[in-house]
């Protein structure tokens, strides 16, 4: 079935990952490399970071959870350290190849597993964060975010509904997300997905998919 649509993740893909900045908190915590990934992969479907991007808790809630988590796994964090970290720098790249693909005239849309207070009003990381978004949302035909849609990746659900907004079969799709366990629905569903680990690699492979040359 011929390409007629491409949908986004947002936070790893148009910016630079948090796992980047995961990694420099740990290091000057002299936490274990990769705790708060761990953190985040225990108990994926119930833990705090899965109930605070459905919109089941607030901030404060999070970050109690998220301190008992860590805890449990022997090194204590609290979630307000953690979520000034989300945010990243645009790549401005990835912006231009959003804009091309929908000058080619293929559909756009956005999924992404966000928190309510991402973008509260006074916290610098937060409305850089928000101003990134400003600068790309507008450019999409349909976007769906996790604490609004009360659904949440990797749930095959989230991507079933960009289909229905977008009015296009999975297979008609590809996907762009830097967490496999994102990408491994969406290509169960039957689109044609891209792990993100960089901006180069993965213009490339939406270059060959799309037939498009992004600069």
């Amino acid at each position: 079935m011929a390409i007629e649509a491409v949908i986004w993740d947002f936070g790893g893909v148009f910016t630079t990952s948090p796992f980047e900045a995961f990694n420099r908190f740990e290091a000057e915590r002299g936490l274990p490399a990769d705790l708060i990934r761990q953190v985040n992969a225990t108990d994926p479907d119930t833990n705090a970071w899965a109930l605070f991007e459905r919109n089941e808790i607030d901030a404060g809630r999070f970050d109690t959870l998220f301190l008992e988590e860590s805890t449990r796994l022997g090194h204590p964090v609290r979630g307000a350290d953690v979520l000034p970290l989300l945010s990243g720098a645009l790549r401005p790249r990835m912006v231009e190849a959003l804009k091309a693909c929908k000058a080619a005239g293929f559909k756009v849309g956005c999924i992404t597993n966000n928190v309510v207070s991402e973008h509260s009003p006074g916290q610098a990381e937060g409305q850089r964060m928000a101003g990134a978004m400003a600068q790309v949302m507008p450019l999409f035909d349909a976007i769906i975010e996790s604490s609004k849609a009360g659904v949440r990746k990797p749930d095959p659900r989230i991507y079933l509904m960009m289909c229905d907004l977008l009015a296009v079969q999975p297979e008609a799709c590809v996907y762009l997300d830097d967490l496999g366990i994102n990408c491994k629905p969406a290509a169960g569903l039957g689109m044609q997905a891209i792990k993100v680990t960089g901006e180069a690699q993965a213009l490339d492979d939406l270059s060959r998919i799309v037939g498009l040359e992004f600069p």
